[in-house]
């Protein structure tokens, strides 16, 4: 047994050694990433702190930035629109001292809140920083992150109004979280030392002591989700729906007939809207939180002014005209884009 791990190390330690130069004996195929590269995507915040950036943002910049960039999803108080769950309320300053949510265990809360749930404040950090906003993900700064953080923070009722929160004090606001002792971390995906020696994880043992039985093995396994056929076209083309970066996308819930976006590839407004996130909210003859483009068509076709007015539209958002559901400002593309978009809507969406 000592010979064979002996054997598993010197292997180990060959590989790493000349990884490099397996790497760049396949030319063509790829290469090493740079550190550069590995830092620009290493944007992860752990639960730790680690790959926290350096920053500060207070709740009054926090309520600017919320209002411009957040509200028209999750309303001016967080409390949401018709489509997103609320991101506060739920939780009391009982709750805050210890660390466990009673409405989750006695059932009293009519809906759960992301307060409500979430146990650690860098997971809400990770979140805005990754994938906020919907329609320009990545785009906001350290500061402002720390901004909106802040003021959602106060909505809760956890930090005062002249609150400014940073990387010097976040881990403070951890101990302050309504439900930070709601999570389990007994479990072999948090190693390191355990919650009783002042860590999170559970000493790096695996969650599981069973062994490995090696027969009857499935060559491949695959496992997916479906749908219920009353809900399959509930909410419009799911594939089309999906934001265009990443490897997934969702099922074509309108058969085969919905696989014709052929044209996608060769239709720069189709591929715009794809992009930007416009066919997560609009179909192109069905209506899925805001109008479908046929609807848009048939209000303004006979309107003159139709194509500047969307244009504005679009570039500012706005909420009223097909319901109490905003659409959010588009600020980040430029005119010519959206002005593409708009003729091909006025066109008829083909």
């Amino acid at each position: 047994m000592f010979r064979f791990s002996k054997t598993i190390l010197v292997l180990a330690l060959f590989s790493a050694s000349t990884a490099t130069v397996a790497v760049d004996n396949y030319k063509g195929i790829g290469r090493q990433a740079t550190p550069a590269e590995v830092k620009a995507w290493d944007i992860d915040v752990r639960p730790d702190f680690k790959g926290l950036p350096k920053g500060s943002g207070s709740v009054d910049r926090g309520q600017e930035l919320f209002e411009e960039k957040c509200a028209s999803c999750h309303g001016t108080f967080g409390e949401s629109n018709e489509v997103f769950t609320p991101l506060v309320g739920g939780t009391t300053k009982d709750d805050m001292k210890t660390g466990r949510v009673k409405g989750l265990s006695s059932g009293e809360l009519p809906q759960r809140t992301t307060f409500t749930k979430v146990a650690t404040i860098s997971t809400v950090f990770d979140y805005i920083q990754r994938a906020m906003p919907w329609t320009a993900p990545k785009s906001l700064k350290p500061d402002e992150v720390y901004a909106i953080l802040a003021y959602m923070l106060n909505l809760s009722e956890m930090v005062p109004a002249d609150f400014v929160l940073s990387d010097k004090n976040i881990a403070d606001v951890q101990k302050m979280l309504p439900n930070r002792l709601g999570m389990t971390t007994d479990h072999g995906m948090w190693p390191g030392a355990s919650a009783a020696k002042g860590g999170m994880g559970n000493g790096g043992k695996p969650d599981t002591s069973n062994k490995a039985c090696m027969k009857n093995c499935k060559s491949e396994v695959q496992i997916g989700s479906t749908l219920p056929d009353y809900a399959r076209t509930a909410h419009g083309e799911l594939y089309d729906q999906n934001r265009s970066f990443g490897p997934v996308r969702g099922t074509r819930t309108l058969g085969a007939a919905a696989a014709a976006p052929a044209t996608a590839a060769a239709n720069p407004a189709l591929e715009l809207a794809n992009k930007n996130g416009c066919m997560a909210c609009h179909g192109v003859n069905n209506k899925i939180v805001g109008p479908g483009y046929n609807e848009v068509q048939a209000r303004y076709k006979d309107q003159p002014d139709a194509e500047v007015r969307l244009v504005a539209k679009v570039k500012a958002g706005g909420q009223g005209v097909w319901g109490s559901v905003p659409m959010p400002p588009n600020a980040h593309l430029k005119d010519e884009d959206i002005k593409t978009l708009v003729q091909w809507i006025m066109s008829g969406a083909k």
